[in-house]
């Protein structure tokens, strides 16, 4: 049995404080390196992605491809600079999808 991993993709500012807590860390400098990390995570044992929402505003393609598989769960979380909302809108769709209605 393979066991997966916890991956914590963004800005180094917002990510290396992960290392501390055990999960495996992927500061990227650009959008452009936060995707090419992103596809390796995810053919990898990567279970969990957290990702910046700062990189997920401008990656919204690459989300919407890992959205419908099991693995890897892209899951969104606040950068350095605070949160951009985008991550409690993903959650609030994802319940209205599930319950029927918006509940949040």
């Amino acid at each position: 049995m393979s066991s997966y991993k916890i991956a914590v993709l963004g800005d180094r500012d917002s990510v290396l404080g992960f290392k501390a807590l055990g999960l495996d860390v992927f500061p990227a400098g650009t959008v452009e390196e936060a995707r090419s990390i992103l596809h390796e995570l995810a053919k990898g044992s990567y279970a969990v992605i957290y990702l910046t929402e700062q990189y997920a505003a401008r990656m919204e393609a690459e989300i919407k491809r890992y959205k419908d598989e099991l693995t890897p769960a892209i899951i969104l979380i606040p950068g350095k600079d605070g949160s951009l909302g985008i991550g409690m809108a993903n959650v609030k769709s994802a319940v209205e999808r599930a319950v029927g209605a918006d509940i949040l």
